[in-house]
């Protein structure tokens, strides 16, 4: 791998940082990247969850405490601990199992949370009349988290969707709430990916540093985007990835 080649992920690690954390999206621009370079796409997937780890530090780094005051400590052990759960078995699944077995429905998966995000207002009113519902709650954060750990493409634009559909967690801390999420069920994974997976570490190593300050950047840039349009932008370039994902 060149300097070049370095230079590139470090910034393309960044760019997914911060639209990762801004959109839920960052393995449309870090996967691509990764291949790219030169990395096989079972490489490609297991060094970009490794490399994704750094988004979720650098976002709760800059505004973690303004979570656990939003949300409490014990709120977000248990989330957290559905996260941990979630990222194993999907660890599990991507080292013992072939890429289709998700292939087929991952774009179906991708489309319906982002269309639940564009129409969330009324479909929180129908299914939940407004009311907090924890045990989805924890439910969703696993089911998520298995597919995050196995191939995460649009798992963050899931998270903000189950997030807005089933808490009265507001859309900035949400964002919050999906990239420590998604961070913890990364990292796990990651820990299974270092010891049995092809995780080519320069590559891993120069993106995660691109992540680490796009993370640290997105809260920021959140707090002073207006809430809806940000919800719709989400959903429609979470349609799209969708399509993407269909016919690649």
């Amino acid at each position: 791998m060149t300097p070049a080649d370095l230079v590139l992920l470090v910034g393309a690690g960044f760019a997914a940082g911060l639209v990762g954390y801004v959109t839920g999206l960052a393995s449309i621009i870090s996967y691509p990247a990764l291949l790219l370079v030169g990395l096989s796409p079972l490489a490609a997937n297991v060094t970009n969850t490794v490399a994704m780890v750094a988004v979720g530090v650098g976002s709760f780094a800059k505004s973690g405490r303004e979570l656990i005051d939003y949300v409490g400590r014990r709120s977000l052990a248990a989330s957290g601990g559905a996260a941990l759960a979630g990222g194993v078995v999907g660890a599990i699944l991507l080292l013992s199992a072939p890429d289709s077995v998700f292939a087929v429905v991952v774009p179906y998966l991708v489309a319906f949370a982002s269309i639940a995000l564009l129409v969330q207002p009324k479909l929180r009113t129908w299914i939940t009349n407004g009311a907090d519902q924890p045990v989805a709650w924890l439910i969703g954060v696993f089911a998520v988290s298995v597919y995050g750990g196995y191939f995460g493409a649009g798992a963050g634009v899931a998270f903000v969707a189950l997030a807005l559909l089933v808490t009265s967690v507001p859309l900035p801390k949400a964002m919050i709430y999906k990239s420590a999420l998604l961070g913890l069920a990364n990292a796990v994974a990651a820990v299974g990916f270092i010891f049995f997976g092809p995780v080519q570490w320069p590559a891993a190593l120069a993106m995660g540093a691109g992540c680490f300050i796009g993370g640290w950047a997105g809260p920021p840039v959140v707090e002073r985007l207006p809430v809806t349009p940000l919800r719709i932008t989400i959903g429609i370039a979470g349609l799209g990835l969708a399509v993407w994902l269909a016919v690649s």
